[in-house]
């Protein structure tokens, strides 16, 4: 159910641009997303930050779309994010030494300290990367080209969590009575 309402507004976005235009899947975009913001309270009672960032950069960059009938708008909204995420999680972990990642899912993981820090820089690299390769798919590629990287490009996350996953897991503890 999580996985859907993560994923449903990118759905319906390129849908709705692959049977109208980038404007119509803009303006889907930007309703799918206050849905999927209005679903994710309603189960979880909150908005994580980087949730909120993103409602607000979709409506900013989709709104800018939209007024100004240009499509660079939204196809850099997805840099901005990921820019802004590299850059918040390093100046929290280099400047003012604080964990942003150990802060936002401390209470749900217990995972050693050195753990945390290195998570913390790869989640800086994942990032950065996502960042540079948005922007330069934006910058030199069509806007259909985008959106297929879009829908395509959401390999990467996968791949990135489930990565995560089998890290971390080694440094989990088990639930069940040692014999």
């Amino acid at each position: 159910m999580k996985l859907l309402i993560d994923f449903f507004p990118i759905l319906l976005f390129v849908g709705a641009y692959k049977l109208y235009d980038i404007y119509v899947g803009t303006a889907v975009l930007m309703a799918a997303t206050v849905l999927q913001m209005g679903l994710i309270y309603s189960i979880d009672r909150r908005l994580q930050m980087v949730q909120k960032i993103t409602l607000v950069l979709v409506l900013v960059f989709g709104a800018l779309t939209l007024a100004l009938h240009d499509d660079r708008f939204i196809k850099w909204k997805p840099t901005v994010l990921y820019a802004a995420m590299a850059i918040g999680l390093a100046v929290a972990l280099w400047l003012l030494k604080k964990n942003f990642l150990k802060l936002m899912l401390g209470s749900q993981l217990e995972l050693p300290d050195a753990v945390w820090q290195r998570l913390n820089r790869v989640w800086i690299g994942y990032c950065v990367f996502m960042a540079s390769i948005n922007g330069y798919v934006a910058a030199y590629y069509s806007t259909e080209d985008w959106v297929n990287f879009k829908l395509w490009g959401y390999a990467f996350p996968l791949v990135f969590i489930v990565g995560q996953g089998f890290y971390i897991a080694r440094y989990l503890k088990s639930d069940e009575p040692q014999a």
